[in-house]
């Protein structure tokens, strides 16, 4: 029986391009009980779905093709890139001298040298650890597969070529000679050799890059830029029961597991409830009154004879009137909810900051697998890394949604299995399609040409957009899933782009026609019994003999990711975009900006790619040894090209430190598994089940390997110390005071509390026309805030000290200030560069946030709006919840003073309460100071924070002269 099976396969490989096959392979593929042509037809293509696209000249083809078109790109790039600075190199403008990437000529070869010079500890300082571990892990797989393709080649190639079967294997191609498709006996043994060596290449590789990882990340602790920021000596508490969602709450916590004895500053969360839609709703309005604004004043000159329209729930409104009146009514809401947010129920989140970072890692690794009264405490994120609406989840309510968007994630690869059978069966091959479909067969013999350009355009198109679109819909469904950390809802989108890429386009591809081709088998001997049509349909040699097939096709498609690699660098997408728009669209004053800015690096999309190219150059690295040299040569030059990237193009919105390693490691380690199995069933196929029992500890080796990693370097990854008893003279003099309760609060508020509300921006050559097509005010009101007794001018956002023009609530942007260069500090701005601009980070410890300064250390007064212009409707002073009377034992909370006999009123929070006090001083102004000057005016003063010329002065919270004094919150 097998030798028939194996003469039938060496008639099916010899097969003409037409696709016919011989009547022995006919008759295998055919299926009597379905009694039609058409159903007969349909079997033969999914049992052997690549017999188009697998031919040794293809191969050699897609080759030239590939770097050809590569090298006319890089040409291209090199021509293009000293001409255009803002899309090849747009930090070198943007960025401040710290991050500013090493300087670069205008020569046509010039931007070769300093990649090549700049080293890794360099990288780590100019591009961040994020990068920096992205490009050691490409160079990883880079050496990684140099070496596995002198194994794999000098061994594997040989001995599959000279010890195959030569009286079944005469007049095949090149490249199915060197697959162990036609070798027996003992030459398998090479096979097993390899495997043994393939994993212990791969576990040497990870376990040394693993070491430079720690090294990193220890370099990273060490960094100024960590030493000075709140999140690292910050934890985060959550799950908080409800008896303990006070700032003292957190504290008890904190002291459970605290193993320093030194005590904290700490705020609980705030219920900001629809503060964050009704602020999306605002940016929504801008942005549609931007794009209004700029089709309807393209031409100054020659205004249309209509103004602009939309539907409405009244019918059709003026455009202009409507939206500007609903973001001034947004406005409106959104002061006096900013003004009254710290009013309403606490949270079940809260925060406590040391003054020493050993001091809250060591609390962090204490409670790392404890749940202090219920609670989970770990290390903070950046307070920029949060995801604020995901927070007051508990762990339970987290834990379902996780298991209904892994449902989702299921459904969504089922729905996608038989989309991703027709693409290859029938989208890559129309002529398939016309065999069982003979209407269209017509129409593809009228119009061979059109159809044959809807070929090459409809399955690569399909699938691009497929993969474009995959990363967002998963992202999407991480939100929904709870995570509390953009980093945590990346490695959730890798975690399920990986499995859905390994499962669909991997197993399923690779192995469907070994499937269906063995039911046909099946189904042809049904008469047999079904137990003996099972055994003769020999599933091992059809699975190995699918595989061996479709193996040609791997290699055409990884040579074809040479040719992504190039256009990524070359920015074409990124070009066309912007021509296409800037031509035939109208793109706002705000887009025109955003064009410039440097991009950010999507690391999920672009791990997961390069995990899957190395799971399937390891899964094939025994069925046609050749995969391995085009895997390694693809991440030799792809290492190169994004190293340029990350240090002149791309930045990193959300710096993790490093933190996407162990799930790289996790998935390297599974593929390696994963290639086992393949050799495994290679074996069984030709071998026996003793060649198979050789490589059986292989897996176990690898898990055993991975746990070994997880004890001897996570510890290092995550924790700076794992006791807090290293420097007791520093834990002794450690400060305690009331300005780092108030770091704590700003830094780790919700955005939604502080962050500044956009303005809509229209071009300068419209400015006279202002007046004509908008009715409402045009300038800012001088009103009184919450602040002060003063009516002074509004400053222009785009230069502070400056007063605002008459243009309100506009605000015009001339056509040379066009450029991201002039908005990199602005607030509504700075999300786009991460924080490479110069601009101090708000989670530093030296410099203060942009959180208005009275706001959460005065726990029961109403922090100031970013837009104090809009008025707030006065609805009355609402009582703070009441305390838990036993949480106002804590020593931190106690009152030192009154033994003394007299009250400190600068305790903070170890004065008593009193409502009659709050309210009298509630809106105190500050007392004169020693010089004559108001305090008032002191508040503008400039202090060392304003050296950068950003930010506010941080008054004295301790000085009973400042304005701030009075304002604080007392218990």
């Amino acid at each position: 029986m097998r030798r028939i099976l194996w003469e039938g396969l060496n008639a099916l490989l010899r097969r003409d391009d037409s696709g016919s096959s011989d009547s022995d392979s006919s008759d295998e593929t055919s299926n009597p009980s379905t009694g039609s042509a058409t159903g007969d037809q349909i079997l033969k293509l999914v049992a052997d779905p690549f017999k188009q696209n697998f031919q040794n000249n293809a191969v050699w083809a897609a080759l030239a093709t590939n770097i050809g078109i590569t090298l006319a790109i890089a040409v291209l790039f090199s021509i293009m890139r000293p001409r255009h600075n803002v899309v090849y190199a747009p930090k070198m403008k943007i960025a401040d001298e710290k991050h500013a990437p090493p300087p670069i000529g205008k020569g046509v070869l010039a931007w070769i040298k300093p990649i090549q010079q700049t080293k890794e500890d360099i990288l780590a300082e100019k591009v961040g650890l994020d990068a920096t571990v992205f490009l050691r892990f490409m160079r990883m797989l880079r050496n990684m597969f140099l070496i596995l393709s002198i194994v794999g080649c000098g061994v594997m190639i040989p001995v599959n070529v000279l010890g195959r079967n030569k009286k079944i294997s005469s007049g095949l191609n090149t490249f199915a000679v060197m697959t162990p498709l036609y070798l027996f006996g003992n030459l398998l043994w090479s096979h097993v050799i390899c495997a043994w060596a393939f994993d212990l290449i791969v576990v040497y590789f990870l376990w040394y890059n693993y070491r430079k990882v720690r090294r990193l990340r220890r370099n990273y602790f060490q960094s100024p830029e960590y030493q000075k920021s709140l999140h690292a000596r910050t934890v985060m508490v959550t799950d908080v029961p409800t008896n303990l969602r006070t700032d003292e709450g957190i504290m008890r916590v904190t002291d459970d597991v605290n193993p320093t004895g030194v005590l904290p500053r700490a705020t609980v969360g705030r219920n900001v409830k629809d503060l964050p839609d009704m602020i999306k709703k605002h940016e929504e309005g801008v942005l549609e009154l931007e794009s209004v604004l700029s089709k309807y004043l393209k031409n100054p000159d020659n205004l249309p004879a209509q103004r602009p329209t939309m539907r409405a729930k009244g019918g059709r409104v003026d455009s202009i009137d409507y939206l500007t009146s609903k973001i001034r009514e947004l406005e409106i809401q959104i002061k006096d909810v900013r003004d009254r947010v710290d009013k309403r129920d606490a949270m079940p989140y809260g925060f406590a900051s040391w003054e020493q970072i050993d001091q809250a890692h060591a609390v962090a690794y204490a409670a790392r697998k404890k749940r202090p009264q219920g609670t989970v405490v770990q290390l903070a994120p950046r307070p920029n890394d949060l995801i604020w609406e995901n927070l007051p989840l508990s762990t339970a309510a987290r834990r379902t949604k996780r298991v209904w968007i892994n449902v989702w994630v299921a459904l969504l690869t089922l729905i996608w299995l038989p989309l991703n059978a027709g693409i290859a069966i029938f989208l890559s091959n129309l002529s398939n399609l016309g065999l069982v479909w003979k209407g269209f067969q017509k129409q593809l013999e009228k119009n061979h040409g059109g159809w044959a350009i809807v070929q090459g355009i409809a399955a690569p198109a399909v699938t691009s957009v497929v993969y474009l679109v995959l990363p967002i819909i998963f992202r999407r469904l991480s939100m929904l899933a709870g995570d509390q950390t953009k980093t945590s809802r990346e490695r959730h989108v890798i975690h399920n782009l990986y499995a859905f890429f390994v499962f669909n386009n991997l197993v399923i591809f690779s192995i469907f026609s070994a499937l269906w081709g063995f039911i046909v088998a099946v189904i042809n001997k049904k008469d047999q019994g079904v137990w003996d049509a099972v055994k003769a349909g020999d599933f091992w040699v059809r699975f190995i003999t699918s595989l061996c097939t479709v193996s040609p096709f791997w290699i055409t498609w990884l040579l074809q990711r040479n040719l992504g690699a190039a256009t990524d660098l070359a920015q074409l997408l990124h070009l066309v975009t912007i021509w296409f728009q800037r031509m035939f669209m109208h793109p706002t004053p705000r887009q025109s900006i955003q064009w410039t800015a440097p991009p950010s690096f999507d690391y999920a999309s672009y791990y997961n790619y390069f995990l899957f190219y190395a799971t399937v150059a390891l899964c094939f690295a025994t069925l046609q040894p050749i995969v391995l040299p085009v895997t390694a040569a693809y991440f030799a030059l792809d290492s190169w090209l994004k190293k340029y990237l990350l240090l002149y193009v791309f930045i990193t919105k959300t710096e993790s430190g490093g933190q996407y390693w162990r799930i790289l490691f996790n998935r390297v380690v599974f593929a390696t598994v994963l290639a086992n199995v393949t050799v495994a069933c290679v074996l069984k196929a030709h071998g026996n089940w003793v060649m198979v029992a050789a490589i059986a500890p292989l897996p176990f080796l690898m898990i055993g390997f991975k746990y070994y990693c997880m004890k001897a370097f996570d510890d290092d990854l995550e924790f700076y110390v794992r006791s807090g008893m290293r420097d007791m003279e520093n834990l002794q003099a450690a400060k305690t005071g009331a300005k780092t309760a108030q770091r704590v609060a700003h830094r780790f508020g919700n955005p939604a509390l502080y962050k500044p509300l956009i303005t809509p921006m229209v071009h300068a050559k419209a400015q006279h026309l202002l007046s004509q097509v908008y009715s409402g005010r045009m300038s800012e009101d001088n009103a009184r805030n919450s602040y002060s007794e003063y009516a002074m001018d509004n400053m222009t956002p785009a230069m502070p000290g400056m007063k605002q023009g008459s243009n309100a609530p506009f605000e015009v942007v001339p056509e040379s200030q066009l450029d991201f260069a002039y908005f990199k500090n602005r607030e509504d701005f700075r999300d786009e560069t991460g924080s490479i601009t110069g601009r101090t980070d708000p989670d530093a410890m030296t410099i203060r946030s942009n959180t208005p300064a009275p706001y959460m250390a005065r726990q029961w007064s109403s922090p100031g709006s970013s837009r104090d212009t809009s008025p707030s409707p006065d609805r009355g002073r609402q009582k703070f919840m009441e305390i838990d009377p036993s949480l106002r034992n804590h020593p931190a909370f106690r009152d030192h003073s009154m033994a003394s006999g007299h009250s400190d009123m600068r305790g903070g929070l170890s004065t008593p309460y009193s409502e009659d006090h709050e309210r009298l001083l509630g809106h105190a102004q500050a007392a004169p100071y020693s010089d004559g000057g108001q305090a008032g005016f002191r508040r503008w003063d400039t202090g060392s924070t304003q050296e950068m010329g950003y930010g506010r002065a941080e008054p004295d919270s301790q000085d009973p002269s400042n304005y701030d004094y009075f304002r604080r919150g007392r218990v």
